[in-house]
Protein backbone atom coordinates (compact mmCIF):
# COMPACT_ATOMS: atom_id res chain seq x y z
CA UNK A 1 0.00 0.00 0.00
CA UNK A 2 1.36 3.41 -0.95
CA UNK A 3 1.02 6.51 1.20
CA UNK A 4 0.04 8.42 -1.95
CA UNK A 5 -2.84 6.10 -2.84
CA UNK A 6 -6.61 6.27 -2.45
CA UNK A 7 -6.38 2.99 -0.56
CA UNK A 8 -4.29 4.60 2.19
CA UNK A 9 -6.62 7.62 2.27
CA UNK A 10 -9.35 5.32 3.57
CA UNK A 11 -7.15 2.87 5.47
CA UNK A 12 -5.35 5.34 7.74
CA UNK A 13 -8.36 7.31 9.12
CA UNK A 14 -10.14 4.02 9.79
CA UNK A 15 -7.17 2.65 11.75
CA UNK A 16 -6.81 5.89 13.73
CA UNK A 17 -10.52 6.02 14.59
CA UNK A 18 -10.68 2.40 15.73
CA UNK A 19 -7.36 2.75 17.59
CA UNK A 20 -8.60 5.55 19.84
CA UNK A 21 -12.00 3.92 20.36
CA UNK A 22 -10.53 0.60 21.48
CA UNK A 23 -9.50 -0.14 25.07
CA UNK A 24 -5.73 0.01 25.58
CA UNK A 25 -5.36 -3.78 25.92
CA UNK A 26 -6.59 -4.32 22.34
CA UNK A 27 -4.75 -1.52 20.57
CA UNK A 28 -1.55 -3.38 19.79
CA UNK A 29 -3.54 -6.23 18.30
CA UNK A 30 -5.18 -3.69 16.00
CA UNK A 31 -1.81 -2.17 15.05
CA UNK A 32 -0.38 -5.61 14.31
CA UNK A 33 -3.36 -6.59 12.16
CA UNK A 34 -3.26 -3.22 10.37
CA UNK A 35 0.49 -3.49 9.80
CA UNK A 36 0.24 -7.00 8.38
CA UNK A 37 -2.66 -5.95 6.14
CA UNK A 38 -0.68 -2.88 5.01
CA UNK A 39 2.20 -5.12 3.93
CA UNK A 40 0.05 -7.87 2.45
CA UNK A 41 -1.58 -5.39 0.06
CA UNK A 42 1.65 -5.65 -1.91
CA UNK A 43 2.26 -9.44 -1.90
CA UNK A 44 0.44 -11.47 0.76
CA UNK A 45 2.81 -14.45 0.84
CA UNK A 46 5.82 -12.34 1.84
CA UNK A 47 4.26 -11.51 5.20
CA UNK A 48 5.63 -14.93 6.19
CA UNK A 49 9.16 -13.47 6.01
CA UNK A 50 8.30 -10.79 8.55
CA UNK A 51 6.61 -13.33 10.80
CA UNK A 52 9.65 -15.63 10.55
CA UNK A 53 12.06 -12.82 11.50
CA UNK A 54 9.79 -11.85 14.38
CA UNK A 55 9.53 -15.38 15.78
CA UNK A 56 13.27 -16.11 15.44
CA UNK A 57 14.39 -12.87 17.09
CA UNK A 58 11.78 -13.03 19.85
CA UNK A 59 12.93 -16.56 20.72
CA UNK A 60 16.63 -15.74 20.33
CA UNK A 61 16.43 -12.76 22.65
CA UNK A 62 14.76 -14.77 25.41
CA UNK A 63 17.18 -17.66 24.91
CA UNK A 64 20.10 -15.24 25.27
CA UNK A 65 18.87 -14.05 28.64
CA UNK A 66 18.71 -17.61 29.92
CA UNK A 67 22.42 -18.08 29.19
CA UNK A 68 25.10 -17.08 31.66
CA UNK A 69 28.19 -17.00 29.47
CA UNK A 70 28.84 -14.52 26.69
CA UNK A 71 29.80 -17.32 24.31
CA UNK A 72 26.47 -19.07 24.87
CA UNK A 73 24.58 -15.82 24.27
CA UNK A 74 26.60 -15.20 21.14
CA UNK A 75 25.41 -18.50 19.66
CA UNK A 76 21.84 -17.26 19.81
CA UNK A 77 22.84 -13.91 18.35
CA UNK A 78 24.53 -15.82 15.55
CA UNK A 79 21.29 -17.72 14.89
CA UNK A 80 19.46 -14.38 14.62
CA UNK A 81 22.09 -12.96 12.28
CA UNK A 82 22.17 -16.04 10.08
CA UNK A 83 18.39 -16.28 9.75
CA UNK A 84 17.78 -12.60 9.04
CA UNK A 85 20.80 -11.97 6.84
CA UNK A 86 20.25 -15.33 5.16
CA UNK A 87 16.76 -14.29 4.04
CA UNK A 88 18.11 -10.90 2.97
CA UNK A 89 20.89 -12.52 0.95
CA UNK A 90 18.59 -15.06 -0.71
CA UNK A 91 15.98 -12.57 -1.89
CA UNK A 92 18.15 -9.53 -2.53
CA UNK A 93 21.71 -10.62 -3.28
CA UNK A 94 21.75 -14.22 -4.51
CA UNK A 95 21.15 -13.37 -8.16
CA UNK A 96 23.71 -10.56 -7.99
CA UNK A 97 26.25 -12.96 -6.52
CA UNK A 98 25.41 -15.70 -9.04
CA UNK A 99 25.67 -13.40 -12.07
CA UNK A 100 28.92 -11.91 -10.81
CA UNK A 101 30.36 -15.37 -10.15
CA UNK A 102 29.36 -16.60 -13.59
CA UNK A 103 30.88 -13.53 -15.25
CA UNK A 104 34.13 -13.49 -13.29
CA UNK A 105 34.89 -17.22 -13.10
CA UNK A 106 33.85 -18.74 -16.43
CA UNK A 107 37.21 -20.50 -16.69
CA UNK A 108 36.23 -22.88 -13.89
CA UNK A 109 33.90 -24.65 -16.25
CA UNK A 110 30.15 -25.35 -16.46
CA UNK A 111 30.24 -27.41 -13.28
CA UNK A 112 30.35 -24.28 -11.11
CA UNK A 113 27.84 -22.25 -13.09
CA UNK A 114 25.31 -20.85 -10.61
CA UNK A 115 21.66 -20.64 -11.67
CA UNK A 116 19.66 -17.46 -11.14
CA UNK A 117 16.31 -17.45 -9.39
CA UNK A 118 13.06 -15.86 -10.49
CA UNK A 119 12.11 -14.28 -7.17
CA UNK A 120 10.57 -10.91 -6.45
CA UNK A 121 12.41 -8.69 -3.96
CA UNK A 122 10.25 -8.27 -0.83
CA UNK A 123 9.42 -4.60 -0.27
CA UNK A 124 11.29 -3.09 2.67
CA UNK A 125 13.24 -6.24 3.55
CA UNK A 126 16.44 -4.28 4.20
CA UNK A 127 14.61 -1.93 6.55
CA UNK A 128 12.76 -4.38 8.76
CA UNK A 129 15.73 -6.77 8.79
CA UNK A 130 18.01 -4.07 10.20
CA UNK A 131 15.35 -2.96 12.68
CA UNK A 132 14.85 -6.41 14.16
CA UNK A 133 18.61 -7.10 14.17
CA UNK A 134 19.19 -3.97 16.24
CA UNK A 135 16.94 -5.56 18.88
CA UNK A 136 18.84 -8.85 19.17
CA UNK A 137 22.20 -7.06 19.11
CA UNK A 138 21.14 -4.72 21.91
CA UNK A 139 19.83 -7.68 23.94
CA UNK A 140 23.14 -9.46 23.44
CA UNK A 141 25.03 -6.37 24.58
CA UNK A 142 22.87 -6.10 27.68
CA UNK A 143 21.41 -2.73 26.70
CA UNK A 144 17.89 -4.04 26.10
CA UNK A 145 15.73 -6.44 28.06
CA UNK A 146 13.83 -9.02 26.00
CA UNK A 147 10.26 -7.95 25.35
CA UNK A 148 7.94 -10.24 27.27
CA UNK A 149 4.85 -9.76 25.10
CA UNK A 150 5.12 -11.26 21.63
CA UNK A 151 2.48 -8.90 20.21
CA UNK A 152 4.44 -5.86 21.37
CA UNK A 153 7.62 -7.09 19.72
CA UNK A 154 5.73 -8.04 16.56
CA UNK A 155 4.35 -4.51 16.30
CA UNK A 156 7.87 -3.13 16.78
CA UNK A 157 9.07 -5.16 13.78
CA UNK A 158 6.07 -4.48 11.53
CA UNK A 159 4.79 -1.02 12.59
CA UNK A 160 3.16 0.04 9.33
CA UNK A 161 4.11 3.76 9.15
CA UNK A 162 7.82 2.92 8.87
CA UNK A 163 7.72 -0.74 7.87
CA UNK A 164 8.85 -0.54 4.26
CA UNK A 165 11.13 2.53 4.11
CA UNK A 166 12.07 3.52 7.63
CA UNK A 167 13.18 5.33 9.62
CA UNK A 168 15.03 2.26 10.92
CA UNK A 169 14.13 2.43 14.59
CA UNK A 170 15.98 1.13 17.63
CA UNK A 171 14.29 -0.78 20.45
CA UNK A 172 15.46 1.81 22.98
CA UNK A 173 13.39 4.48 21.24
CA UNK A 174 10.33 2.74 19.83
CA UNK A 175 9.72 -0.53 21.66
CA UNK A 176 8.96 1.01 25.05
CA UNK A 177 6.48 3.45 23.51
CA UNK A 178 4.04 0.64 22.80
CA UNK A 179 3.41 0.36 26.55
CA UNK A 180 2.32 3.99 26.66
CA UNK A 181 -1.40 4.65 27.12
CA UNK A 182 -1.89 7.21 24.36
CA UNK A 183 -4.91 9.46 24.48
CA UNK A 184 -6.28 11.55 21.66
CA UNK A 185 -4.48 14.91 21.67
CA UNK A 186 -5.73 17.44 19.17
CA UNK A 187 -2.43 19.33 18.91
CA UNK A 188 -0.47 16.12 18.38
CA UNK A 189 -2.84 14.85 15.70
CA UNK A 190 -2.74 18.19 13.89
CA UNK A 191 1.06 18.21 14.03
CA UNK A 192 1.19 14.70 12.59
CA UNK A 193 -1.28 15.40 9.80
CA UNK A 194 0.59 18.59 8.94
CA UNK A 195 3.85 16.69 8.57
CA UNK A 196 2.11 14.07 6.45
CA UNK A 197 0.75 16.83 4.22
CA UNK A 198 4.20 18.36 3.80
CA UNK A 199 5.67 14.96 2.98
CA UNK A 200 2.93 14.31 0.42
CA UNK A 201 3.69 17.70 -1.18
CA UNK A 202 7.38 16.85 -1.48
CA UNK A 203 6.57 13.45 -2.98
CA UNK A 204 3.79 14.27 -5.44
CA UNK A 205 4.52 17.87 -6.41
CA UNK A 206 8.32 17.93 -6.43
CA UNK A 207 9.70 14.38 -6.65
CA UNK A 208 7.18 12.85 -9.02
CA UNK A 209 7.27 15.79 -11.45
CA UNK A 210 11.06 15.80 -11.49
CA UNK A 211 11.01 12.02 -12.01
CA UNK A 212 9.48 12.42 -15.46
CA UNK A 213 12.50 14.39 -16.68
CA UNK A 214 15.03 12.21 -14.86
CA UNK A 215 13.53 9.00 -16.26
CA UNK A 216 13.62 10.34 -19.82
CA UNK A 217 17.31 11.23 -19.71
CA UNK A 218 18.59 8.31 -17.63
CA UNK A 219 16.35 5.88 -19.46
CA UNK A 220 18.13 6.59 -22.76
CA UNK A 221 21.38 8.41 -21.94
CA UNK A 222 22.96 8.03 -25.39
CA UNK A 223 20.22 10.25 -26.85
CA UNK A 224 21.31 13.28 -24.83
CA UNK A 225 24.41 15.31 -24.15
CA UNK A 226 26.16 16.95 -21.20
CA UNK A 227 23.70 19.75 -20.60
CA UNK A 228 20.80 17.31 -20.30
CA UNK A 229 22.86 15.07 -17.99
CA UNK A 230 23.64 17.95 -15.65
CA UNK A 231 20.00 19.04 -15.53
CA UNK A 232 18.73 15.50 -14.98
CA UNK A 233 21.34 14.75 -12.29
CA UNK A 234 20.56 17.90 -10.31
CA UNK A 235 16.87 17.10 -10.64
CA UNK A 236 17.51 13.56 -9.44
CA UNK A 237 19.35 14.90 -6.37
CA UNK A 238 16.18 16.72 -5.36
CA UNK A 239 13.88 13.96 -6.59
CA UNK A 240 15.44 11.32 -4.36
CA UNK A 241 15.58 13.72 -1.41
CA UNK A 242 11.94 14.75 -1.74
CA UNK A 243 10.84 11.18 -2.43
CA UNK A 244 12.66 9.64 0.53
CA UNK A 245 12.35 12.48 3.03
CA UNK A 246 8.72 12.86 1.95
CA UNK A 247 8.12 9.22 2.89
CA UNK A 248 9.90 9.78 6.21
CA UNK A 249 7.74 12.83 6.88
CA UNK A 250 4.59 10.84 6.21
CA UNK A 251 5.82 7.94 8.35
CA UNK A 252 6.76 10.22 11.25
CA UNK A 253 3.50 12.12 10.92
CA UNK A 254 1.35 8.98 10.79
CA UNK A 255 3.08 7.57 13.87
CA UNK A 256 2.61 10.89 15.69
CA UNK A 257 -1.12 10.84 14.96
CA UNK A 258 -1.24 7.45 16.69
CA UNK A 259 0.79 8.80 19.63
CA UNK A 260 4.28 7.49 18.79
CA UNK A 261 7.52 9.34 18.10
CA UNK A 262 9.87 8.20 15.34
CA UNK A 263 13.39 9.51 14.92
CA UNK A 264 14.29 12.32 12.53
CA UNK A 265 15.71 10.86 9.33
CA UNK A 266 16.75 13.98 7.38
CA UNK A 267 18.11 17.36 8.38
CA UNK A 268 18.66 19.63 5.36
CA UNK A 269 21.40 17.41 3.87
CA UNK A 270 22.16 19.65 0.88
CA UNK A 271 23.25 22.41 3.25
CA UNK A 272 26.09 20.18 4.45
CA UNK A 273 29.58 21.64 4.13
CA UNK A 274 31.38 18.29 3.98
CA UNK A 275 30.67 14.66 3.17
CA UNK A 276 30.96 13.80 6.85
CA UNK A 277 28.30 16.39 7.65
CA UNK A 278 26.18 15.19 4.73
CA UNK A 279 26.00 11.71 6.23
CA UNK A 280 25.05 13.14 9.60
CA UNK A 281 22.05 14.73 7.85
CA UNK A 282 21.05 12.13 5.21
CA UNK A 283 19.20 8.91 6.09
CA UNK A 284 20.27 9.37 9.69
CA UNK A 285 18.69 6.13 10.89
CA UNK A 286 20.82 4.08 8.47
CA UNK A 287 24.10 5.98 8.93
CA UNK A 288 23.85 5.68 12.72
CA UNK A 289 22.95 1.98 12.37
CA UNK A 290 26.13 1.32 10.41
CA UNK A 291 28.10 3.42 12.87
CA UNK A 292 26.89 1.48 15.91
CA UNK A 293 26.71 -2.03 14.50
CA UNK A 294 29.48 -2.12 11.89
CA UNK A 295 31.95 0.77 12.12
CA UNK A 296 32.51 0.65 15.89
CA UNK A 297 32.67 -3.20 16.06
CA UNK A 298 35.27 -3.08 13.26
CA UNK A 299 37.37 -0.85 15.50
CA UNK A 300 36.22 2.61 14.48
CA UNK A 301 39.07 5.11 14.62
CA UNK A 302 40.95 3.04 17.16
CA UNK A 303 44.23 1.49 16.14
CA UNK A 304 46.40 2.56 13.23
CA UNK A 305 45.42 5.20 10.71
CA UNK A 306 45.36 2.60 7.94
CA UNK A 307 42.92 0.48 9.90
CA UNK A 308 40.74 3.53 10.53
CA UNK A 309 40.67 4.33 6.81
CA UNK A 310 39.86 0.71 5.97
CA UNK A 311 37.00 0.65 8.48
CA UNK A 312 35.50 3.80 6.98
CA UNK A 313 35.79 2.53 3.43
CA UNK A 314 34.31 -0.88 4.26
CA UNK A 315 31.30 0.77 5.90
CA UNK A 316 30.62 2.87 2.81
CA UNK A 317 30.99 -0.11 0.48
CA UNK A 318 28.54 -2.11 2.59
CA UNK A 319 26.21 0.90 2.71
CA UNK A 320 26.26 1.04 -1.07
CA UNK A 321 25.52 -2.68 -1.34
CA UNK A 322 22.69 -2.29 1.21
CA UNK A 323 20.98 0.05 -1.23
CA UNK A 324 20.88 -2.45 -4.05
CA UNK A 325 22.32 -5.58 -5.61
CA UNK A 326 24.10 -3.79 -8.41
CA UNK A 327 27.67 -2.63 -8.96
CA UNK A 328 26.38 0.89 -9.50
CA UNK A 329 25.46 1.08 -5.82
CA UNK A 330 28.81 -0.37 -4.76
CA UNK A 331 30.61 2.31 -6.77
CA UNK A 332 28.31 4.96 -5.29
CA UNK A 333 29.23 3.83 -1.77
CA UNK A 334 32.91 3.62 -2.70
CA UNK A 335 32.82 7.17 -4.04
CA UNK A 336 31.43 8.50 -0.77
CA UNK A 337 34.05 6.54 1.15
CA UNK A 338 36.76 7.99 -1.09
CA UNK A 339 35.37 11.50 -0.62
CA UNK A 340 35.53 11.14 3.14
CA UNK A 341 39.03 9.69 3.17
CA UNK A 342 40.28 12.41 0.82
CA UNK A 343 38.77 15.08 3.08
CA UNK A 344 40.50 13.58 6.14
CA UNK A 345 43.88 13.27 4.41
CA UNK A 346 43.82 16.76 2.91
CA UNK A 347 42.18 18.55 5.84
CA UNK A 348 45.28 20.35 7.12
CA UNK A 349 46.48 21.19 3.63
CA UNK A 350 43.15 22.78 2.71
CA UNK A 351 43.05 24.77 5.95
CA UNK A 352 46.58 26.05 5.36
CA UNK A 353 45.79 26.96 1.76
CA UNK A 354 42.66 28.89 2.80
CA UNK A 355 44.71 30.80 5.35
CA UNK A 356 47.48 31.51 2.86
CA UNK A 357 45.15 33.08 0.27
CA UNK A 358 43.22 35.00 2.91
CA UNK A 359 39.97 33.04 2.75
CA UNK A 360 40.22 32.27 6.46
CA UNK A 361 39.10 35.85 7.11
CA UNK A 362 35.81 35.15 5.34
CA UNK A 363 34.25 32.12 7.05
CA UNK A 364 30.91 32.77 5.38
CA UNK A 365 32.49 32.54 1.95
CA UNK A 366 34.33 29.34 2.91
CA UNK A 367 31.11 27.78 4.18
CA UNK A 368 29.30 28.70 0.96
CA UNK A 369 32.05 27.30 -1.24
CA UNK A 370 32.23 24.12 0.85
CA UNK A 371 28.45 23.67 0.55
CA UNK A 372 28.54 24.09 -3.23
CA UNK A 373 31.53 21.73 -3.53
CA UNK A 374 29.88 19.11 -1.31
CA UNK A 375 26.65 19.30 -3.31
CA UNK A 376 28.65 18.84 -6.53
CA UNK A 377 30.39 15.75 -5.16
CA UNK A 378 27.09 14.28 -3.98
CA UNK A 379 25.49 14.92 -7.38
CA UNK A 380 28.41 13.27 -9.18
CA UNK A 381 27.94 10.16 -7.03
CA UNK A 382 24.19 10.23 -7.70
CA UNK A 383 24.98 9.48 -11.35
CA UNK A 384 26.03 5.96 -10.39
CA UNK A 385 23.11 5.59 -7.98
CA UNK A 386 20.55 6.45 -10.66
CA UNK A 387 22.16 4.93 -13.77
CA UNK A 388 20.74 1.61 -14.90
CA UNK A 389 24.22 0.14 -15.37
CA UNK A 390 27.90 0.96 -15.00
CA UNK A 391 27.99 1.38 -18.78
CA UNK A 392 25.30 4.06 -18.68
CA UNK A 393 27.03 5.80 -15.77
CA UNK A 394 30.36 5.76 -17.61
CA UNK A 395 28.76 7.18 -20.75
CA UNK A 396 27.21 10.02 -18.77
CA UNK A 397 30.33 11.04 -16.84
CA UNK A 398 32.49 10.90 -19.97
CA UNK A 399 30.05 13.12 -21.86
CA UNK A 400 29.27 15.68 -19.16
CA UNK A 401 31.29 18.31 -21.01
CA UNK A 402 29.69 17.66 -24.39
CA UNK A 403 27.64 20.80 -24.96
CA UNK A 404 25.16 21.98 -27.53
CA UNK A 405 27.70 21.54 -30.29
CA UNK A 406 27.96 17.81 -29.66
CA UNK A 407 25.68 14.93 -30.53
CA UNK A 408 22.46 14.27 -28.68
CA UNK A 409 19.58 16.42 -27.51
CA UNK A 410 20.35 19.30 -25.16
CA UNK A 411 18.59 20.45 -22.06
CA UNK A 412 16.36 22.82 -24.05
CA UNK A 413 14.72 19.86 -25.77
CA UNK A 414 13.96 18.28 -22.42
CA UNK A 415 12.40 21.48 -21.16
CA UNK A 416 10.30 21.91 -24.32
CA UNK A 417 9.07 18.33 -24.00
CA UNK A 418 8.09 18.66 -20.33
CA UNK A 419 7.56 22.36 -19.54
CA UNK A 420 4.83 21.84 -16.93
CA UNK A 421 6.65 19.20 -14.91
CA UNK A 422 9.90 21.17 -14.93
CA UNK A 423 8.19 24.42 -13.94
CA UNK A 424 6.33 22.75 -11.08
CA UNK A 425 9.29 20.72 -9.87
CA UNK A 426 11.73 23.63 -10.03
CA UNK A 427 9.30 25.96 -8.28
CA UNK A 428 8.77 23.35 -5.58
CA UNK A 429 12.54 23.09 -5.06
CA UNK A 430 12.77 26.87 -4.60
CA UNK A 431 9.92 26.91 -2.08
CA UNK A 432 11.36 23.99 -0.14
CA UNK A 433 14.91 25.36 0.00
CA UNK A 434 13.70 28.80 1.06
CA UNK A 435 11.90 27.11 3.95
CA UNK A 436 15.03 25.09 4.74
CA UNK A 437 16.99 28.34 5.01
CA UNK A 438 14.73 29.31 7.90
CA UNK A 439 14.86 25.87 9.55
CA UNK A 440 18.13 26.29 11.43
CA UNK A 441 16.53 26.65 14.86
CA UNK A 442 12.99 25.45 14.24
CA UNK A 443 11.24 23.55 11.46
CA UNK A 444 9.06 25.85 9.38
CA UNK A 445 6.01 23.59 9.72
CA UNK A 446 6.24 23.79 13.51
CA UNK A 447 6.23 27.58 13.42
CA UNK A 448 2.71 27.46 12.01
CA UNK A 449 1.39 26.93 15.53
CA UNK A 450 2.23 30.56 16.36
CA UNK A 451 0.28 31.93 13.40
CA UNK A 452 -3.38 32.97 13.56
CA UNK A 453 -5.90 30.29 12.72
CA UNK A 454 -6.74 31.83 9.34
CA UNK A 455 -3.06 31.92 8.35
CA UNK A 456 -2.48 28.29 9.35
CA UNK A 457 -5.44 27.09 7.36
CA UNK A 458 -4.38 29.21 4.41
CA UNK A 459 -1.09 27.30 4.37
CA UNK A 460 -2.87 23.96 4.70
CA UNK A 461 -5.23 24.76 1.83
CA UNK A 462 -2.33 26.03 -0.28
CA UNK A 463 -0.42 22.77 0.20
CA UNK A 464 -3.52 20.67 -0.42
CA UNK A 465 -4.42 22.73 -3.49
CA UNK A 466 -0.89 22.39 -4.86
CA UNK A 467 -1.06 18.61 -4.42
CA UNK A 468 -4.46 18.37 -6.14
CA UNK A 469 -3.65 20.75 -8.99
CA UNK A 470 0.07 20.24 -9.52
CA UNK A 471 0.77 16.79 -8.14
CA UNK A 472 1.57 13.79 -10.28
CA UNK A 473 -1.18 11.24 -9.66
CA UNK A 474 0.53 8.37 -11.41
CA UNK A 475 1.06 6.80 -7.96
CA UNK A 476 4.76 6.37 -8.55
CA UNK A 477 6.33 3.97 -6.10
CA UNK A 478 8.71 5.43 -3.54
CA UNK A 479 12.33 5.03 -4.65
CA UNK A 480 13.47 3.38 -1.44
CA UNK A 481 10.81 0.66 -1.67
CA UNK A 482 13.27 -1.22 -3.90
CA UNK A 483 15.82 -1.39 -1.08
Amino acid sequence: MLFNSIHFLFFFPAVVAVYYLLPFRHRLKLLLAASYYFYMCWKPAYILLIVASTVVDYAAAHAMMRQEGRAARFRWLLISLMCNLGLLFFFKYYNFFAVTWNDVFPFLGPGVHLPTLDVLLPVGISFYTFQTLSYTIEVFRGNQKPESRFVTFAVYVAFFPQLVAGPIERPGNLLGQFDRRNTFEYSRVVSGLRQMLWGLFKKMVIADNLAIVVDVVYGNPTAFNGQAYVLATIFFAFQIFCDFSGYSDMAIGAARVLGYDLMTNFNRPYFARSIREFWSRWHISLSTWFRDYLYIPLGGNRGSRRRWYLNLFVVFLVSGLWHGANWTFVVWGGLHGSYLLAAIVTGRIRAAAAKAVGLARFPGAINFLNTVWCFGLVCFAWIFFRANSLGDAWHIITHLTVGSGGPGRVWESVILAHPFEIAVGASGIVVMELLHLTDRKEVAMDRLDRLPVWARWAVYYALLGAILLLGNFGQQQFIYFQF
